[in-house]
């Protein structure tokens, strides 16, 4: 006789100090990239990319200055800083907790390239399922890591640029100050296209941003919950 699956039921799949440091993430993150257009803007790397004043943070209050205004370029790289600073302590506190609780081993290993390409054609197909939302796919695990690795090398390449004196090894490793720039430039659009998706997914499904308010799923009782819930 087949036994009776197990009845769904709420299990915690993000512990209060995920979701907090979630959120300040985002901020940190919003206020950087917002800010480091402005920063941008004033000396841009390609000519052909700059963005509108309307979209930086801490750009002129009148939108008729010129775009390397001193004003505008000041008050951003205020913001940036201030964005980095809440960035980098929260992001100490995501990796410490990330590692110590073993939730990244958990929650991004293993990939295996089977899997990642069944995940593909399931997406191709639009057939990929969203019913098990205590576990991540294979695709999801890699931009996950590659979002993380993108956020620590920005992190590193900001160093670079922030105090380039003192740092002169880190600037070292990125060939120059403009090759850190580059860096900090390419990572910062990857995370940029990363919240995109992010977001684009979130409003697809939307128990995904239900569960990082309120940390719950539904899901069969077999699921093992997170540690020290």
């Amino acid at each position: 006789m087949a036994s009776t699956p197990p009845e769904p039921t709420n299990v915690l799949v993000h512990p209060l100090v995920v979701r907090v440091t979630h959120w300040i993430n985002a901020l940190a993150i919003l206020i950087m990239i917002g800010s480091g257009w402005r920063i941008y803007n004033n000396v841009p790397i390609f000519s052909s990319i700059e963005f509108p004043l309307w979209a930086t943070l801490g750009g002129d209050p009148d939108l008729t200055y010129a775009r390397n205004s001193d004003v505008g370029f000041s008050n951003a790289l205020l913001w940036h800083l201030a964005g980095m600073w809440l960035f980098a302590v929260n992001g100490l506190i995501v990796i410490s907790y990330g590692i110590l609780s073993g939730r990244f081993f958990r929650r991004l290993f293993p990939i295996r390239p089977r899997e990642v390409t069944a995940t593909i054609g399931d997406t191709l197909r639009f057939k990929l399922a969203h019913d098990d939302l205590t576990t991540y796919n294979a695709v999801q695990k890699i931009l996950y890591l590659g979002v993380l690795c993108a956020m620590v090398l920005a992190a590193i390449s900001g160093l670079a640029l922030w105090k380039p004196v003192q740092f002169q090894g880190l600037i070292t490793l990125f060939q120059s100050f403009q090759g850190a720039r580059l860096v900090h430039f390419l990572c910062m659009s990857a995370i940029a296209l990363f919240l995109v998706v992010h977001v684009m997914l979130a409003l697809l499904v939307p128990r995904t941003l239900l569960s990082m308010i309120n940390g719950k799923v539904r899901a069969p009782l077999r699921i093992p919950v997170e540690a020290g819930e």
